[in-house]
């Protein structure tokens, strides 16, 4: 059974980093397709970034230039550095993987910026 988990949300002020990490198991994860969604409080979950099993990217408008998603294949772990924080920024976080069919989401992780 593949298994998602999230870690690096928290409470950050404007202009602020923090740094995102989703840990893969049960399955072999430099197959799967790696993503970051957001959901903030009364408003439909999105996109954030999402990077291919051969490293290519794609990120929302509203956060290009200031989030980057990064994949290690030998840790099984996706990471998402975002810089420069806006409290738009506000949502809780979830991990996707997808291969084929096989959808998976992690639990998410709140990020909270405000001054």
């Amino acid at each position: 059974q593949v298994q998602l988990v999230e870690s690096g949300g928290g409470l950050v002020q404007p202009g602020e980093s923090l740094r995102l990490s989703c840990a893969l198991s049960g399955s072999i994860f430099g197959t799967y397709r790696m993503g970051w969604y957001r959901q903030a409080p009364g408003k439909q979950r999105e996109l954030v970034a999402h990077i291919t099993s051969s490293g290519s990217t794609n990120y929302a408008d509203s956060v290009k230039g200031r989030f980057t998603i990064s994949r290690d294949n030998a840790k099984d772990t996706v990471h998402m550095q975002m810089n420069n924080l806006k409290t738009e920024d506000t949502a809780v976080y979830y991990c996707n993987a997808v291969l084929g069919i096989h959808n998976v989401w992690g639990q998410g992780t709140q990020v909270t910026v405000s001054s």
